[in-house]
């Protein structure tokens, strides 16, 4: 688990810094030279019909760039073909770097980004295991500082319901956040939302929780003090 999450938490960091990059104009340029372009296409019905038999043919074809920058070779896959369009093997180009990786080819981008291929499909299909692993982590050390802070200490019995809850919510924020990258209005950093919120809301739900158990505990403080009764 601790994998995953590194590996999520440095997606998310690489994403969210080439789009940072990219709005502010702050890729390191270089010249190079388009020393290899390679063509993958896949053909295939959009849908539509029983079957999908009666669905327009569509052919998507995605390009393979290798290029020359200084001394150094580069390669970028999954380029659109409205981004290579144009683009010619031993073309001069200059190239927009983000930590030495490329971004942009003649302010085209070729930055792939979150896609569903590779380790990224793993994280998409692993994401909500990792976002309720991080809530229930986040809800534990929260309880252990009540507790040393003199609070009621909540075993996990009492902190499941304010888990499943915030849980709830970060998966509902999830299915909005796809609903706006159907759209084409996707995030970089769009694993941070569903956890921040649902990490939000469990801890308000824990707070209440430790609300009710410090105030059962002074209701019962009074008939335990009693003197017995003969």
């Amino acid at each position: 688990m601790a994998a995953l999450i590194l590996l999520l938490a440095m997606r998310t960091y690489e994403e969210t810094g080439v789009a940072h990059a990219r709005s502010n104009g702050t890729l390191h340029t270089a010249g190079a030279t388009i020393t290899k372009l390679t063509s993958h296409s896949t053909s295939g019905r959009d849908g539509g019909g029983q079957d999908g038999g009666s669905g327009v043919w569509i052919v998507t074809t995605k390009y393979t760039i290798e290029l020359r920058v200084g001394d150094e070779t580069k390669t970028v896959d999954g380029v659109p073909d409205d981004s290579a369009n144009g683009l010619q093997e031993g073309q001069r180009v200059q190239a927009g770097l983000w930590h030495g990786r490329v971004v942009e080819i003649d302010g085209r981008d070729v930055w792939p980004g979150w896609h569903p291929g590779g380790w990224d499909m793993a994280l998409f299909m692993l994401y909500p295991l990792i976002m309720g692993y991080l809530i229930a982590l986040a809800l534990a050390a929260a309880a252990y500082l009540a507790g040393l802070g003199g609070r009621v200490r909540l075993v996990r019995r009492d902190r499941s319901p304010a888990v499943a809850f915030g849980f709830l919510v970060g998966t509902a924020a999830s299915f909005v956040l796809m609903g706006c990258a159907a759209f084409g209005n996707s995030i970089a950093y769009w694993p941070v939302v569903p956890v921040g919120a649902g990490t939000a809301t469990a801890l308000a739900g824990l707070r209440r929780a430790l609300r009710r158990a410090q105030a059962t505990r002074v209701e019962d403080a009074p008939s335990k003090n009693a003197p017995a009764q003969v």
